[in-house]
């Protein structure tokens, strides 16, 4: 006589469905967002889809990807640096002001800028942490000190708010190679700052999920208390952070500059809540300790796919801030609803 046994299965061993694995992915979100916005306007938009219209939407997405995904990771680390759109035009300031006016050479002019972004970075850090102010207060300030700086240092040296002439300076050629060239792709040139903006996206999504300094910025952005009580540098993590975001914007600062060859006093401003928005479509949470850098760059291609797409469709541009207000509040609702079914996933 045999007796059938009947094994049930642990629930906890249970290999998770498709869909189970993909909300816990915070770009999940963005990712649909984007097909939509790119379905959207090729069907509205006749050139959307040629050739120059592609390089012109990953042109717009590119620089604004790279500080968008900066951003995150500090968003991920539970702070806010409302100094990073001034910061792009300080730091190209401060190479055209050295390459121009003192005569360095463009390369020795660019290793004094970016000095100067991950100086005022680590100051940001440091007085975030030592004096426990939000960091939304602190770079508030620094915003404003150097939106002062900007114009009263270039007023002071050229005499007007702009600084240029650098086609004319030691090293441009060489140093336009890498910032500000163009690749040509089936007789359509794209600018090789999007190639920065992959580079740095795969860089950063790389930190975040298999390093270390990934999982202490995660730990930190979730609670800096309990982090520090398992032995996590909350100081110095959060502290290159900062960094992280004046570097990239140090790319992109150096990108324009050597674009455009001239750089106005005033430029910059109001970029930051962009690169802010682009990260929270991308899956970042405003409390910190959930996000993506994958989703940042994402959320700066639905921004360049946007923003050009309107230009396509020949719509008046103001519809781009209207697009822009309902992108935010979908992606704040889609994120929480995202969040909470990874967590009971998790479980």
């Amino acid at each position: 006589m045999s007796v059938a046994v009947q094994t049930q299965s642990d629930e906890r061993l249970a290999k998770p469905g498709l869909w189970d694995r993909l909300v816990v992915r915070p770009e999940i979100g963005a990712l649909l967002g984007a097909l939509a916005v790119f379905v959207f306007f090729s069907v509205v938009a006749g050139q959307f889809l040629s050739p120059l219209g592609v390089a012109n939407w990953l042109d717009d997405a590119s620089t604004l990807g790279i500080m968008a995904v900066a951003v995150a990771m500090l968003m991920i680390g539970g702070e806010f640096d409302l100094s990073a759109g001034v910061m792009t035009a300080s730091t190209a300031l401060v190479t055209a002001i050295f390459a121009t006016q003192v005569g360095l050479n463009v390369w020795f002019a660019l290793l004094l800028s970016l000095v100067f972004a991950l100086g005022v970075g680590a100051v940001n850090g440091w007085l975030v942490m030592r004096t426990g102010l939000p960091s939304f207060i602190v770079t508030l300030g620094t915003f404003l000190a150097l939106q002062g700086l900007n114009l009263g240092v270039t007023r002071l040296i050229t005499g007007t708010v702009q600084v240029s002439g650098m086609r004319s300076a030691d090293g441009y050629e060489s140093a336009g190679m890498l910032f500000a060239s163009t690749i040509n792709v089936g007789g359509t040139d794209f600018q090789v700052s999007i190639l920065w903006w992959v580079l740095f996206a795969a860089v950063a999504a790389w930190v975040l999920v298999r390093t270390r300094f990934g999982n202490w910025t995660f730990a930190v952005g979730g609670s800096a208390l309990s982090s520090r009580a398992v032995g996590v540098p909350v100081v110095r993590t959060k502290i290159t952070l900062f960094m992280t975001t004046a570097f990239a914007a140090w790319i992109v600062g150096s990108i324009n500059i050597l674009r455009n060859a001239s750089v106005q006093a005033n430029q910059g401003i109001g970029l930051e809540f962009q690169y802010i928005i682009a990260a929270v479509i991308g899956g970042c949470l405003l409390t910190g300790g959930f996000g993506s850098a994958v989703g940042a760059a994402i959320g700066a291609l639905i921004f360049g796919m946007a923003r050009q797409g309107i230009v396509y469709a020949q719509w008046n541009s103001d519809w781009f801030m209207l697009f822009l207000g309902i992108m935010l509040l979908a992606a704040v609702l889609v994120n929480n609803t995202f969040r909470r079914r990874a967590e009971r996933v998790r479980r």
